[in-house]
């Protein structure tokens, strides 16, 4: 039953039955637009990590896939904007991506470095379900950063963080993948 002065609404709106999609504050564009692409291949992104945390029987791995599932959502949100509509994403307080994001992946990448994970050589995935979910949600990221990329080289308005962002993430998701199958044998 619906709280008190909310209406049940459904999940079918029928808005998108022509092929657009609106943006946030209600900007239509085709679903196979450049940003539509970006935010959702972020938003693949953001499930695969849920399937990597699923899998994970690492509290540290568990803890931190979750913070970074979270700072996925301020990252889909942002690309969710066109620039024209910016200042007022930004004036009703959402967040950005800024360099504080970023270093907070940088200090994991160090972490999981200093405990002496391997680097040598080509990894092949699955040797655990663990390892093999991190290097999945690690090739989707690599998407991710190429469909924002994209949308960059095609003009569109794109924060340079957000790309340093996704290409840190898919480095700290690599080394993951290592730290779970040396943990795993």
């Amino acid at each position: 039953m619906p709280a008190r002065g909310i209406d049940k609404m459904s999940i079918v709106t029928k808005t998108g039955d022509a092929g657009t999609t609106a943006l946030m504050y209600g900007r239509r564009v085709p679903k196979n637009h450049p940003r539509v692409e970006a935010y959702g291949t972020v938003d693949e992104l953001n499930a695969a990590l849920g399937v990597a945390r699923a899998a994970a029987a690492d509290p540290f791995l568990v803890t931190n896939l979750l913070a970074i599932q979270k700072d996925l959502v301020t990252l889909m949100g942002e690309l969710c904007v066109t620039p024209v509509d910016l200042d007022r994403y930004i004036k009703d307080g959402f967040s950005l991506v800024t360099a504080p994001l970023t270093a907070k992946l940088e200090v994991l990448v160090k972490e999981i470095e200093s405990q002496q994970v391997s680097l040598k050589g080509w990894a092949t995935p699955g040797a655990t379900a663990e390892a093999a979910a991190l290097d999945m949600a690690r090739t989707v990221c690599r998407r991710a950063e190429r469909r924002v990329c994209d949308l960059k080289d095609r003009g569109e308005a794109v924060n340079a963080e957000i790309i340093i962002y996704l290409n840190r993430l898919s480095d700290l998701l690599w080394l993951m993948a290592r730290r779970a199958e040396s943990q795993g044998k």
